[in-house]
């Protein structure tokens, strides 16, 4: 399975190709935007970034026709910077779409998923020893701590029932596995919603989506990294470059249009002033593209 890339045209245009255009992917995936990049720049680089191993080697099968045009980093794109500076690459256009591929999260066997049995991980470089797994965090926060991480990074309704039942649960047991956490989760819906059916979905959502996905954003420490990599994205693009954010939710993308505020008529110009969302088209075809926002500054 190929993953869809989001936004595709919408961010070929506002990344302003030029023939020659020096790209950096920061978050490359399955090579579904640079691809596309790499058609449009005859006479142009790539510089594709990814820390999931298994997405670099994808991505090198998908764009194998396009040579010594693409470089590949295995890295996190929170160190930007020190990667350009090693590459010598200069960049007049950089994208970072903070989205995570379909292979990823249901292929990988690293818990990312609530649908299935897998173990509870959800480091997208799960060789990082330096990063607490979802297990970890689980276990060893407490419910205060745990509460906060699903109201901050989720606004989860229940988050404080499901940090206390997270607790009692582990007392006995510690808590390894997505199965284990998705029940504590449905648990405390039911009770909430006073029904017993086996899954009681919220506005077509399954329960424990927000869980999840606050999780994830502690694990990987998301939002710091995507403060981290903001300046440094603005700093390494040349002069009338174009930096291209694509994000997913409420908490991202606040981070990005601040930053963008922030810095607007000082270092260059924010070039959107609301975010640009998928078309009807698009999400007939590709309904995840429907919390995706995109957001576009051009340094002076």
């Amino acid at each position: 399975m190929k993953h869809v890339p989001v936004l595709l045209n919408e961010v070929i245009e506002n990344l302003n190709l030029k023939n020659d255009s020096r790209v950096v992917d920061c978050t490359l995936g399955d090579a579904g935007h640079s691809e596309k990049i790499l058609d449009g720049i005859t006479d142009g680089k790539l510089l594709g970034i990814d820390v999931d191993v298994e997405a670099v080697l994808r991505a090198k099968q998908y764009l194998y026709n396009f040579e010594d045009k693409a470089i590949f980093v295995r890295d996190n794109f929170a160190n930007l910077k020190s990667i350009v500076e090693e590459k010598d690459f200069k960049p007049n256009a950089i994208l970072i779409d903070l989205g995570w591929s379909t292979p990823q999260f249901k292929e990988r066997g690293r818990g990312f998923s609530f649908e299935g049995d897998e173990p509870l991980d959800m480091r997208f470089d799960e060789g990082n020893v330096d990063l607490q797994t979802a297990s970890e965090l689980l276990n060893n926060l407490s419910e205060k701590e745990l509460e906060k991480i699903f109201r901050e990074f989720a606004e989860e309704k229940f988050s404080q029932a499901i940090a206390k039942k997270i607790v009692e649960k582990r007392s006995g047991n510690v808590l390894k596995t997505t199965s284990e956490l998705v029940e504590i989760v449905l648990s405390v819906y039911r009770e909430k919603l006073k029904t017993e059916k086996e899954i009681p979905w919220t506005r077509g959502k399954h329960p424990a989506t927000k869980v999840f996905q606050a999780l994830r954003i502690a694990v990987n420490k998301e939002l710091e990294v995507l403060k981290t990599v903001l300046p440094d994205a603005i700093e390494v693009l040349e002069s009338g470059g174009r930096l291209v954010v694509i994000s997913f939710h409420s908490l991202e993308d606040r981070i990005v249009k601040h930053f963008f505020q922030n810095i607007n008529n000082k270092e260059g110009i924010m070039i959107t002033k609301k975010p640009i969302t998928a078309s009807s088209d698009e999400l007939k075809q590709n309904p995840s593209a429907r919390s995706a926002k995109l957001r576009v500054f051009q340094k002076l």
